[in-house]
């Protein structure tokens, strides 16, 4: 995979068999920060809860994490991550997150275990696809949506797929995406979001939903 750094001087790569990055040219940590940590008001709460759809080089995961230890909270994430990446690739890619990066050099020293855990709280992961992998009921209080594309990555956007996050929702728990496409605004909506749409940076809009209705059976 070819790694090169975003225009926020932080790395990403470039995943030869969807043909896409990891992260968008414009800054993989500031898309991590303004769109999943604070969309979400994660940077806000008091015991975070996170469910994250596509793991990858962890950057989200980092971000929550370095707001969490800054607060002094306990962060609770749990991701689903169909390939993950191998421990040398993830060691090639550290961002200028102090307390966090301690965290993560320690993880990546057991990687790929399926739980971590310690005074900062608790890491746990999901290898395998979202369809099938079984998501707790009414836990997360946001949902990280960060597969690749519809284009290229078209299952992880389905109708169930939507409807199984709104149930791992807590009430009024947020669930943000860089995606914007009207199929998958659509669907959402009928899984129990209220949907909207929030400037995006390097594209025009990202979305965002609150778990207001009750999910689907």
């Amino acid at each position: 995979m070819e790694r090169f750094l975003t225009a926020d001087g932080t790395p990403t790569l470039y995943h030869p068999r969807y043909r896409e990055a990891y992260h968008p040219r414009q800054g993989a940590l500031l898309q991590a920060r303004r769109l999943y940590v604070e969309k979400t008001l994660t940077h806000l709460h008091p015991a975070p809860r996170v469910l994250e759809v596509g793991f990858g080089l962890g950057v989200n995961f980092r971000a929550a994490l370095e707001s969490a230890l800054a607060r002094g909270v306990r962060l609770r994430y749990l991701a689903v991550e169909k390939e993950p990446l191998p421990r040398e690739v993830l060691l090639r890619l550290a961002l200028p997150l102090p307390r966090a990066e301690g965290v993560f050099a320690e993880i990546l020293e057991a990687w790929p275990a399926e739980r971590f855990a310690g005074s900062w709280g608790e890491l746990r992961l999901l290898f395998g696809d979202i369809r099938e992998v079984a998501l707790p009921q009414a836990w997360a209080t946001a949902v990280f949506l960060d597969p690749f594309s519809p284009k290229v990555n078209p299952e992880a956007w389905e109708p169930p797929v939507l409807q199984r996050l709104r149930q791992a929702l807590r009430p009024r728990g947020r669930l943000a995406t860089y995606s914007a496409q009207g199929a998958f605004r659509r669907a959402l909506q009928r899984a129990g979001f209220s949907v909207h749409r929030v400037p995006g940076v390097g594209k025009r809009e990202w979305t965002v939903g609150i778990a207001v209705k009750a999910p689907p059976e």
